[in-house]
C-alpha cells in the first residue's frame, strides 16, 4: 500500500492545483421537493463498488492527486455502475416514472388530462436517491451518452446523440424525445458548449460523465477542508488511489468522501459519502466494470419500437403534460431571489416563497401520498423566528417557516434553527 499524505489543502484563488473557496449552489425547488430534488441530483450518475486487494503504487500527495483529476481528459469509456443510496428518506422506486407525478397538484393538468409520460427523464432519475440500482453508462465525447437503469424485468434508457435526447421505459412501451435548437447549446456538429465545456442538451439534473459527482465534491473545498491520499485501492480492476475530503466545519451533515482515483487516467472510479450522523455510507456509487476504449457508435443510436406512445417535449409543454414533474401549486414563485448565508460545507441557501401558512399544514393541492411522504420527513420547530417544519435526511435538511422563509443545505437541523434565528 502507498504511504499515507496527510497533506491538507486549504483555500485559493483558483490557480492552477488550488481549489475553489467554496459552493454556490441554490436550491432549485421549495421543500420537501427541494429535499428528494437534491438528493437525486447529487447521486448524478457516477461509478460504483468493486475492491480486490490493495496495489503497490508510487507515493502522490493530495494536491497531486487533485489535479490529476482535473487534468483528466477521459472522454470515452463504457461500463456497469452500482448505486447504492441511503439518505433515510422513504423509498420512492416504487413510484416508477411517476416519482415526481405525486407532487402534482390534484387531478393532473388543468384540461383535465393526466400529464407527463413516464419515460420523462426528471421523475425516473429521482429513483436514484433511494435503494440500489444497477446502471450501464457509455460516454464517447460531450455529445454522445448513454444511461440505461436495468430492473429485474425492465430497463430505462437516456441516450443523447449531437444533440437528439431520447428516453426509453420498456415497461410502459414510452419514450420522451427532445431535440436542441440549430446552433443551440449541444445541438451538435457546431453547437456551442457551456463554461464548463458540457453539452448542454442532456437535462441539467442528469450529470453524463463519472468526473462531475467528484468535482462537484472538490468545489466545497478550502480553508474549511482537509484534503488527503488515504492508501491506495483496487476498482473494477483498476489501481486507483483513495483521496478523502473531510470538512473543518462544525455542523455539517457530510462526515467525509472517499474517491478513489484511477491511477492511470485520473478519472474518479468509485464516491463514497457518510454522514457525519455516523453509520453505513449514504452514498456509494463506483464502477463495477469499465473500459476506456471507444464505445460502438451504435450504442447511441435509437428509434421507438413499434407500438411505443411517443412524448415530445415541446408538445407535452405546450399542452402543459409537464405538469406532473413540477412543484406543487403556488411553490414555483418565489417572492425573492435565493439568498447564500455562510460558506463552505455550512453555507445555507435562503428563499422567501411568499406562503404564510402553517408549515406541514395540508394543502388541497397536495396528494395524499405526497403530504404523507413531507410527514415522514418532517419535524416541527420553533425558535427566535417563529416556527416551522424541518423536513430531513441523512444529507440535505431543508426549513420551512410559518411565514414562507425556506432555509436549504447540507447542515444538521440544529444548524439550520441557528441560521434562521440570526437571519430574523
Amino acid at each position: 500500500m502507498a504511504p499515507n499524505d496527510s497533506a491538507q489543502i486549504t483555500g485559493g484563488n483558483g490557480e492552477a492545483g488550488e481549489l475553489p473557496a467554496g459552493r454556490r449552489r441554490a436550491a432549485r425547488y421549495v421543500v420537501p421537493v427541494a429535499v428528494a430534488g437534491v438528493a437525486a441530483a447529487t447521486i448524478g450518475l457516477v461509478p460504483a463498488l468493486a475492491a480486490a486487494g490493495d496495489p503497490e503504487l508510487p507515493k502522490i500527495s493530495a494536491q497531486e492527486l487533485i489535479e490529476k483529476i482535473a487534468a483528466s481528459d477521459t472522454e470515452q469509456l463504457s461500463g456497469t455502475v452500482k448505486v447504492k443510496t441511503d439518505l433515510g428518506i422513504p423509498a420512492i422506486g416504487g413510484l416508477g416514472g411517476a416519482t415526481a407525478g405525486a407532487f402534482a397538484p390534484k387531478g393532473g393538468t388543468e384540461d383535465g388530462e393526466k400529464g407527463g409520460s413516464a419515460a420523462e427523464p426528471t421523475g425516473r432519475m429521482m429513483e436514484l436517491a433511494t435503494g440500489e440500482h444497477t446502471l450501464r453508462v457509455a460516454a464517447d465525447g460531450p455529445d454522445k451518452q448513454r444511461v440505461s437503469i436495468l430492473d429485474s424485468a425492465a430497463e430505462y434508457s437516456l441516450i443523447h446523440n449531437s444533440g437528439e435526447v431520447w428516453a426509453y421505459d420498456s415497461a410502459s412501451n414510452e419514450a420522451y424525445h427532445a431535440k436542441a435548437p440549430a446552433g443551440a447549446k449541444g445541438s451538435g456538429k457546431d453547437s456551442a458548449k457551456g463554461e464548463d465545456g458540457k453539452d448542454q442538451a442532456v437535462p441539467k439534473d442528469v450529470p453524463a460523465t463519472p468526473q462531475d459527482f467528484a468535482r462537484e465534491a472538490l468545489k466545497a473545498a478550502g480553508d474549511t477542508t482537509s484534503v488527503t491520499v488515504d492508501g491506495t485501492a483496487r476498482i473494477a480492476g483498476r489501481d486507483a488511489y483513495q483521496l478523502v475530503i473531510k470538512p473543518k466545519q462544525d455542523g455539517s451533515t457530510v462526515g467525509s468522501i472517499k474517491v478513489a482515483v484511477d491511477s492511470s487516467t485520473g478519472t474518479p472510479l468509485k464516491f463514497t459519502l457518510l454522514p457525519s450522523s455516523g453509520g453505513k455510507a449514504a452514498i456509494d456509487v463506483g464502477f463495477t466494470k469499465v473500459d476506456f476504449s471507444k464505445p460502438a457508435a451504435s450504442t447511441f443510436d435509437f428509434s421507438p419500437p413499434k407500438g411505443a406512445k411517443v412524448t415530445e417535449a415541446d408538445e407535452s409543454k405546450a399542452a402543459g403534460k409537464d405538469e406532473a414533474h413540477k412543484v406543487p401549486k403556488g411553490a414555483e414563485g418565489l417572492g425573492s431571489e435565493p439568498n447564500v448565508i455562510g460558506e463552505g460545507w455550512t453555507s445555507v441557501v435562503q428563499l422567501d416563497t411568499g406562503a404564510k401558512s402553517p408549515a406541514g399544514a395540508v394543502s388541497e393541492d397536495v396528494p395524499a401520498q405526497a403530504q404523507q411522504f413531507m410527514d415522514a420527513l418532517g419535524d416541527k420547530v420553533e425558535g427566535k423566528f417563529g416556527s416551522g417544519m424541518v423536513f430531513k435526511t441523512r444529507l440535505v435538511n431543508a426549513l420551512m417557516t410559518d411565514d414562507g422563509k425556506v432555509y436549504v443545505g447540507a447542515v444538521t437541523k440544529d444548524a439550520l434553527v441557528k441560521v434562521a434565528n440570526e437571519a430574523k
